[in-house]
C-alpha cells in the first residue's frame, strides 16, 4: 500500500451495530473526523432480526435490518465516512494507530472497538435455514413473540437456564436441551429451574435435525449414549450455548479476558491509551441493542475528551 493511499482520520470505528453507529452518530456530530469500518455483517447482528419490539422509540416494534440502515443513515447525516469491509490487521504500538482491512490501510488518532460477539452455533445445516424462522439466541429479545408456543432451549450454563426460566412467562412448555446429565449452572438457577412445573429437562440429548414449512414445527433430539431419537413439537428453539467475542485481530494488541473479550481499564478504555470499546465486544452480561447503543455514546464521549486532552493549549502559548 503506497503512501499515499492511505486515510487519515480522528477516530476509526472497528464494526458498525448499535455501538458502531452510535459512537459514529457522537463523534461526528463533535465535528470530529470519523470512519466507520462496517465489517462482515454491516449493521451486526439485528441485521438477522425480524421484528425489534425493545427498543425505545418505536412503540410498534422496527425491522432489525431497518432499525440499523436508520442508525447508519444518521452517523452519515453528520458527516461519518462508512466503509463495508473488514479489518484484517492492526498496529496500536504507537500513534497515530494503523488499521488495515482487506483493501485499504488508514490511520487515526483514537479507534473505538465495536466488533461484537457472536452467538455460538449447533453446528447443523437446518439451523441456518430456520434462523430467524423460529431459531433464535436472545430469548430476552425474541420470547416475547412465542406466547402460548411449546419452545426448546438448548444449553446448560447460567444463560440457558436463566433464558428457559425467563421463556415461561410466554410459552406454554420449555423443554430445556443439555448434551450432559448434570448441569453447569448455579445451584440456585438450577433449583428454581426445577421448582417450575413448564420445564422439562432432557438429559444427554443434542438436536440433531430441526424440521417444518415456513417456520419451525418439530425439533430432532438425539440421546448421546443410546442414539436414541426424540421428536418434539416447538415453535421456538432459542440456543444458548454461548458466545464468542469478535476479537482474534486484537490478540497481543489489547488486554482480553479469558473468555476473549475486551478487558476495559476506566471506563470504556482498554489497555492501549487511546483504544477504546463499546458493546457486546466487552459486555457479556446484557447483550441488548440499546445497551450496546449506551456503550457507543459513552465511548464517543470518551474519545472526544481524550482527543481534547491531547491538543496543546493554546492559550498558555503552548504549540
Amino acid at each position: 500500500m503506497s503512501e499515499n493511499a492511505q486515510k487519515h482520520y480522528d477516530v476509526v470505528i472497528i464494526g458498525s451495530g448499535p455501538a458502531g453507529y452510535t459512537a459514529g452518530v457522537y463523534t461526528s456530530r463533535a465535528k470530529l473526523s470519523v470512519l466507520i469500518i462496517s465489517g462482515t455483517l454491516p449493521g451486526g447482528q439485528l441485521m438477522t432480526t425480524s421484528e425489534v419490539e425493545n427498543y425505545p422509540g418505536f412503540p410498534s416494534g422496527i425491522f432489525g435490518p431497518e432499525l440499523m440502515m436508520n442508525m447508519r443513515q444518521q452517523a452519515e447525516r453528520f458527516g461519518a465516512q462508512i466503509v463495508d469491509d473488514e479489518v484484517i490487521e492492526v498496529d496500536f504500538k504507537k500513534r497515530p494507530f494503523i488499521i488495515k482491512t482487506h483493501s485499504e490501510t488508514y490511520d487515526s488518532k483514537a479507534v473505538i472497538i465495536c466488533t461484537g460477539a457472536s452467538p455460538r452455533k449447533l453446528g447443523i445445516p437446518a439451523e441456518q435455514q430456520f434462523g430467524g424462522r423460529g431459531v433464535w439466541y436472545c430469548a430476552t429479545c425474541d420470547g416475547p413473540f412465542f406466547k402460548g408456543e411449546d419452545i426448546v432451549v438448548v444449553g446448560g450454563g447460567d444463560t440457558a437456564v436463566e433464558e428457559a426460566t425467563f421463556l415461561t412467562k410466554f410459552g406454554k412448555s420449555v423443554k430445556l436441551v443439555h448434551r450432559r446429565d448434570s448441569l453447569r449452572a448455579s445451584k440456585i438457577m438450577e433449583e428454581k429451574a426445577k421448582e417450575n412445573p413448564k420445564i422439562e429437562f432432557m438429559w444427554n440429548n443434542v438436536v440433531s435435525d430441526i424440521k417444518g414449512d415456513k417456520k419451525v414445527a418439530t425439533v430432532l433430539l438425539k440421546d448421546v449414549k443410546t442414539g436414541r431419537q426424540t421428536e418434539v413439537r416447538a415453535g421456538g428453539l432459542f440456543v444458548a450455548i454461548g458466545h464468542e467475542p469478535n476479537t482474534s485481530i486484537f490478540k497481543s494488541h489489547v488486554d482480553l479476558d479469558d473468555k476473549g473479550y475486551l478487558v476495559l481499564r476506566e471506563h470504556t478504555r482498554t489497555s492501549v491509551e487511546g483504544v477504546f470499546a463499546a458493546g457486546d465486544v466487552h459486555d457479556h452480561r446484557y447483550r441488548q441493542a440499546v445497551t450496546a447503543a449506551g456503550f457507543g455514546c459513552m465511548a464517543a464521549i470518551d474519545v472526544e475528551r481524550w482527543l481534547s486532552e491531547q491538543k496543546p493549549n493554546k492559550k498558555k502559548g503552548l504549540e
